[in-house]
């Protein structure tokens, strides 16, 4: 068996890093689907109900996102591209990535500094302003929020998986892999690559994964600091 490129690394994270930073997430305790019927916020039957109130949910989520500041994991992830070559695959629709200073970022479920045209599909960068009814796509149609609402299929999903398949390493972090197809990314790595998933608690870790049981921000550096020694120590070895 070929054994993959271990320079190639994937990334791929979801809200357990972003909430690190004061993000709530989702699905967790105290997450927003708690406070939020999703069906009213995050559906297509939603917005045509009630456009405004969809308006207001992401107006106000954008504007956490752009107050919150990318972390340690966030700046360690970066911190690969010294010696790597790497690809964060995100549920997350913020952009700590970005911020923290990763280049190539895929996110499957959309990007909340992101509208795009109801009708056009046509996508436009607004940042952390908000959007208001009445403001129109170039093409004169409604802009909505850049998310991937339940129903709606997901973004770069083939792109994704051609990545994690090509992986030599794979970290797994702030995901409860549960939130499908999204979640199915973590299955198609090469079973000989090296794979970790951080995470406090799992229902069942994948196989072959390494499981750290801990907060993104204590056990992304940690995996980082080692994924960087070996590398430095195989360039060692490849001039030798």
């Amino acid at each position: 068996m070929t054994r993959p490129d271990l320079r190639r690394i994937v990334i791929f994270s979801g809200s357990g890093v972003s909430a690190e930073s004061g993000l709530p997430t989702f699905r967790d305790s105290g997450g927003l689907w708690r406070q939020y019927a999703w069906e009213e916020v995050a559906s297509p039957e939603g917005w045509r109900k009630h456009p405004e109130v969809v308006q207001a949910f992401y107006n106000e989520r954008r504007q956490q996102a752009a107050q919150a500041q990318p972390n340690a994991a966030h700046r360690a992830i970066a911190e690969l591209e010294k010696a790597f070559d790497v690809v964060v695959v995100t549920q997350n629709v913020d952009d700590l990535h970005e911020r923290a200073g990763s280049t190539r970022v895929v996110h499957v479920h959309g990007e909340l500094a992101f509208a795009r045209g109801e009708r056009s599909g046509l996508r436009q960068r607004i940042g952390a302003e908000p959007i208001h009814m009445g403001q129109l796509c170039p093409q004169g149609s409604q802009l909505r929020p850049d998310i991937v609402w339940f129903g709606e299929a997901v973004q770069h999903l083939e792109e994704a998986r051609a990545h994690v398949a090509a992986a030599g390493r794979l970290l797994v972090v702030g995901t409860s892999l549960s939130v499908f197809p999204a979640a199915s990314l973590a299955y198609a790595a090469p079973a000989s690559a090296d794979k970790v998933v951080v995470a406090p608690e799992l229902d069942s870790p994948p196989d072959g994964f390494e499981w750290l049981r801990g907060k993104a921000t204590e056990c992304v550096p940690q995996v980082v600091a080692r994924w960087l020694r070996e590398g430095a120590e195989a360039s060692r070895g490849r001039t030798a």
